[in-house]
């Protein structure tokens, strides 16, 4: 998912129901965040880590941070911290770990393999794929959905959903009953209008693949992405239970204590937005594959160029841009292509460069987001800083 934070209360008064309310919405003070270093700083692997250094010590910072960068053959892990608080081992490239809106990416994906293969069109409307699972929304596009433009209500501002996840956090809903909170929602635009980041959005994209198909979005996912490039460890799942080894997600409150919320959220509230479980390696080879256009035909790769204004949710390191389940991140060292991911315990960023060859995935082990409620603003900058400076020495 986008910017979502379960709190560390589990009652269900208004009061926490408002802060689980605020945490879902998109956080509007983020966008004019700058992500820019020193326009003089030098991209080097020195650098990367003075940064990393910096922000495990900051007051508030989160438990654990990873970085893998890979160039071709050459494979690179630094890491700070610890995975577990319990037991104080460090982050592990192999650890498993949910990766929330990068998930978004793994969607836009298999609807893009559909397309090359001629099983979906980018201007197939929702009505025609789904009738009635929107009815305010059915003329709007598969290529307007997966580039947020769509103006789909997005279901984590619905009030009734908010209060039943702050209800039952473990809880599983289909798809189609996560959509049904905002069928009634009137759209706040035309479709094509303008960018506006949902989480409905790839929840429609699933249910279209899977009308335009007939197989469930598992079995897209498994015959279009994970056989493809050799995904072994990589899964949606539909309870809370993570699979072993993996990294523990953390609520770090100001001034409080880390709260353990690996398996707070089901991730089937997420589905195809947010809900994938993967590891830091797998996810690497999956940016490279897709952003290096082996998934899909070059007529379809060349649809994906059309990027326009629009920040991923957290936003990236540089300056953000959207297209069909992507944004492209132009920083002081240049441009990578990826996604971002936040989730209760986690905060995420990979990229690949344009030819596929190279690759950074940036892991940190709480959701550090920087609005009330959502940790330290300080700490959610330096994080932002640190994401530019391991795109430079992916870059150097």
């Amino acid at each position: 998912m986008g910017v979502i934070r379960v709190g560390r209360s589990f009652a269900c008064g208004a009061g926490w129901i408002a802060r689980v309310l605020a945490a879902f919405a998109l956080v509007a003070a983020l966008a004019g965040a700058s992500a820019s270093a020193a326009a003089g700083a030098t991209p080097t692997g020195e650098q990367l880590r003075a940064s990393l250094d910096e922000l495990i010590a900051a007051p508030d910072g989160p438990p654990g941070i990873s970085v893998l960068i890979q160039r071709g053959g050459d494979l690179q892990y630094l890491r700070r911290g610890q995975a577990d608080l319990g037991t104080g081992a460090p982050p592990n490239r192999l650890q498993h770990y949910r990766i929330a809106s990068m998930s978004k990416a793994f969607n836009g994906a298999v609807a893009l393999a559909l397309v090359s293969r001629g099983r979906l069109e980018l201007d197939d409307t929702i009505g025609e794929l789904i009738p009635g699972v929107l009815p305010l929304a059915e003329d709007a596009t598969l290529a307007q959905v997966l580039r947020h433009t769509a103006s789909l209500p997005d279901f984590i501002h619905d009030p009734e959903f908010l209060a039943d996840i702050a209800a039952d956090p473990g809880q599983y809903l289909t798809p189609l009953e996560i959509v049904e909170y905002v069928a009634d929602t009137e759209p706040r635009f035309d479709p094509g209008f303008r960018y506006e980041y949902s989480d409905t959005d790839n929840v429609i994209v699933g249910l279209m693949a899977e009308a335009a198909t007939g197989e469930t979005y598992d079995q897209l996912l498994e015959r279009l992405v994970y056989s493809r490039i050799g995904l072994e460890h990589t899964s949606l799942p539909i309870t809370l239970a993570m699979p072993a080894p993996y990294l523990h997600g953390y609520d770090v409150g100001l001034g409080e204590p880390p709260v353990d919320q690996t398996e707070l959220l089901n991730p089937a509230l997420a589905w195809a937005s947010g809900g994938i479980v993967s590891n830091a390696v797998e996810v690497g080879r999956f940016f490279r594959a897709y952003v290096g256009g082996e998934l899909f035909n070059a007529e379809t790769r060349r649809a994906q160029d059309r990027f326009i204004s629009g920040l991923s949710s957290p936003p990236g390191p540089g300056r953000n841009r959207a297209s069909l389940g992507l944004f492209r991140y132009k920083t002081r060292c240049g441009i990578v292509f990826g996604h971002t991911g936040s989730y209760p315990g986690y905060r995420l960023f990979a990229a690949s460069t344009r030819n596929g060859n190279g690759s950074v995935v940036f892991t940190v082990n709480a959701q550090i987001i920087g609005p009330p409620g959502l940790g330290s603003p300080e700490v959610a900058d330096l994080i932002r800083f640190a994401q530019e400076d391991a795109v430079c020495h992916l870059l150097r």
